[in-house]
């Protein structure tokens, strides 16, 4: 949204999107949120930048031409979480499309935060009041869009025994309890093994990814009874190791959880970009048109995958 909000960027965002197509790729989770800066979104609570919605509009309308659906976050990390204001976002008419957000299929889920965390309660008692709060708020704004948290999948203290998979931290939710929230549809999980494990062999980082995916694939069919995305996971090129041998480890894992059928629901690698985008490279950015190994390993994926929901068809 934030590069779209330049028509003469949007050619970027075309890119990245009919590269993913092309390779098979049929979800993308990215921002409905710009913090601060030149393009911010929201310039005071409620009140937004017409300039940068037709950007968001825009990124609707190219990833329904290229049949790619959409999980929008709402909101980035907040200590205080915010208010509602920035969920009003769903009634919105796209000026391009002529279709509202919540009416428009493109759209496959709203995100309520980006890696929502609380220091000051680990328990995970006040990230689930809001979550209960804002989930409900938006289902009655939008009752025909999935919903999802945005966690990374911390444990807290439902089960404190499951508090020993965490990377040796805790962060203020509840893997668990956010999760069973009924207006919930599906759970969610992120997972960086070079900044959460760091100081680890290769070797042991993936054996960590592992146990991280199956405890939580674990708990989503046996407790929450709800769908599980892998909804970020990378390995910065700045970094120690193959990219290439981890991802294909992941995708792996992640496919073999999903033969068991219903909980495994897919995952999202970070991040994709476009070329002329190297000034939001964080370490993890793939250019589809630049990275051919990366790219088949990703695009093969996406077909396994993609042919695995057939089957359960």
């Amino acid at each position: 949204m934030h590069v779209a909000a330049d028509p003469t960027e949007r050619y970027k965002v075309t890119e990245v999107l009919k590269d993913a197509s092309v390779a098979g790729l049929s979800v993308c989770r990215t921002w409905a949120f710009s913090d601060g800066g030149d393009r911010a979104l929201q310039i005071s609570p409620g009140v937004y930048d017409e300039r940068v919605f037709q950007g968001l509009d825009f990124v609707i309308a190219e990833a329904k031409k290229y049949g790619v659906r959409l999980i929008l976050s709402f909101v980035n990390q907040w200590n205080d979480f915010g208010g509602k204001a920035q969920y009003k976002v769903v009634t919105r008419l796209n000026s391009i499309t002529k279709v509202a957000y919540k009416d428009d299929p493109t759209i496959m889920a709203w995100e309520l935060m980006n890696e929502p965390r609380d220091q000051a309660d680990y328990s995970g008692k006040t990230v689930n009041g809001w979550v209960q709060e804002m989930a409900s708020f938006v289902k009655s704004l939008d009752n025909k869009h999935l919903l999802e948290v945005g966690m990374e999948g911390f444990y807290g203290d439902s089960i404190p025994e499951r508090k020993s998979v965490n990377p040796g931290y805790q962060v203020g939710t509840d893997f668990i309890s956010n999760h069973l929230i009924n207006e919930i549809d599906f759970a969610t999980i992120h997972a960086y093994t070079d900044q959460w494990v760091s100081g680890q062999s290769d070797d042991a980082q993936l054996v960590w990814m592992e146990k991280w995916i199956t405890s939580h694939w674990e708990d989503a069919r046996n407790i929450l009874k709800k769908p599980l995305v892998l909804a970020e996971f990378g390995k910065s090129s700045r970094g120690q190791g193959s990219r290439d041998i981890f991802m294909s480890s992941v995708y792996r894992n992640v496919y073999n959880l999903a033969k068991e059928g219903g909980t495994m629901g897919g995952s999202l690698v970070w991040q994709l970009m476009a070329h002329g985008m190297e000034n939001y490279d964080d370490g993890y950015c793939i250019v589809l048109g630049q990275n051919p190994s990366t790219t088949q390993i990703i695009s093969d994926q996406a077909h396994v995958m993609a042919a695995l929901a057939h089957s359960f068809n």
